[in-house]
């Protein structure tokens, strides 16, 4: 192996474990901030009710089609896996901080980090559940374009994978939520809208962002 050989190999890697982070942050966070909602004015032509915690979301997805274009589907799938054992990972990590009591002078109460906290043993499950099936959709469908068009036409494999996979992950989070009635069932048709047209919004305006990544 030559050095030049070796150097864009070794940096390579470093970037596939940025890329391996970014993912993991993006999905830990989401879950744990899942439950604060906003409204957004799309300039007038539609008002998104959305969870923050869908905010990082849609990074999952580019990242995951930038690692399969870029490094295979193998090393796709490994991530979608360290992001499995992240996020639960980060479950233990916060029922033993609520397990625990909180001192006469703490600033942050037990009612109080319990409220904020208390419910991210089930947006954990219901997030996994909906990101395990998600993203090996996404992947997959990812691929079987890529076969289809013999390598070519990156925006179609894209958006197409990530359109259905998007709309897969969101229903899912949102169905599991509203059945352990975290979410009331009244919001679900409106959530379901409104999250699945942001992702696909955000989806959209990736493209450019993926063919920078692959063809640099």
């Amino acid at each position: 192996m030559t050095q030049l050989t070796l150097e864009k190999t070794l940096l390579a890697q470093r970037i596939y474990l940025v890329l391996a982070a970014l993912f993991i942050c993006s999905l830990v966070v989401s879950n744990l901030i899942f439950q604060k909602f906003f409204s957004w004015d799309f300039f007038g032509i539609y008002t998104f009710e959305i969870s923050v915690g869908i905010l990082p979301y849609p990074i999952t997805f580019l990242i995951t089609d930038i690692i399969s274009e870029v490094y295979g589907k193998k090393k796709a799938n490994q991530v979608v896996t360290a992001g499995i054992f992240a996020s639960f990972f980060s479950l233990l990590i916060v029922y033993l901080a609520n397990s625990v009591p909180a001192t006469e002078w703490s600033p942050v109460s037990n009612e109080l980090f319990s409220t904020v906290f208390g419910a991210t043993a089930v947006a954990v499950f219901a997030s996994m559940m909906a990101y395990l099936l998600a993203q090996y959709i996404d992947i997959q469908i990812f691929h079987f374009w890529k076969r289809v068009t013999k390598g070519k036409h990156l925006w179609i494999r894209n958006n197409f994978s990530t359109f259905l996979s998007q709309f897969v992950d969101t229903f899912t989070v949102l169905f599991l939520l509203c059945s352990f009635g975290k979410i009331d069932w009244k919001l679900f048709s409106g959530l379901l809208l409104s999250g699945f047209l942001f992702k696909v919004l955000v989806a959209a305006f990736d493209t450019p962002f993926l063919y920078a990544s692959v063809f640099f």
